[in-house]
């Protein structure tokens, strides 16, 4: 991937920081019962990670909406912010919106049994995306995701 400029550590923080939104989607949609079989430290370090997001959704309605739109008017489309920080955060939208369409999906389909295999698995790749995207924000590189990193380089210029 292309690199537009250095990114320094508050750069690195931020673009690492916006991972959390699809994080807390999919832990919630999916990840009540693949947790259960985990050890409760895990659960709690989750918890802990993204009780900022838990505090905002629980206080006002439409949160998830109102953050969106923060996110992508106020980040994505301001240009006085680096490419990083925008690249990092079109990505975590469109993960955030490829959650909820498959969530979406899964609720239409009414799959009852199947749905206990599908949600651990729509979990697992959400979180593994997710970990992955922010130990390379972390690093300071561009996260490479299949499918998605070549849309996100096309809206955000």
């Amino acid at each position: 991937m292309t690199w537009r400029g250095s990114t320094d550590t508050k750069d690195k923080i931020f673009a690492a920081l916006v991972y959390s939104v699809p994080l807390y989607y999919g832990y919630n949609a999916f990840g009540g019962s693949i947790l259960r079989s985990f050890p409760r430290i895990f659960l709690t370090l989750i918890e802990i990670f993204l009780m900022p997001l838990n505090l905002i959704y629980s206080s006002l309605p439409f949160a998830d909406f109102i953050l969106f739109l923060v996110l992508f008017l106020a980040v994505v489309r301001n240009d006085r912010i680096s490419h990083f920080i925008r690249f990092n955060t079109m990505q975590a939208l469109l993960l955030y919106m490829a959650a909820i369409l498959v969530g979406m999906g899964l609720r239409i389909l009414g799959l009852g049994i199947i749905a206990s295999v599908v949600n651990p698995i729509c979990f697992t790749v959400i979180l593994a995306v997710c970990l992955y995207s922010i130990i390379k924000s972390a690093q300071g590189s561009y996260p490479d995701i299949p499918g998605i990193s070549p849309t996100v380089y096309n809206q955000v210029p």
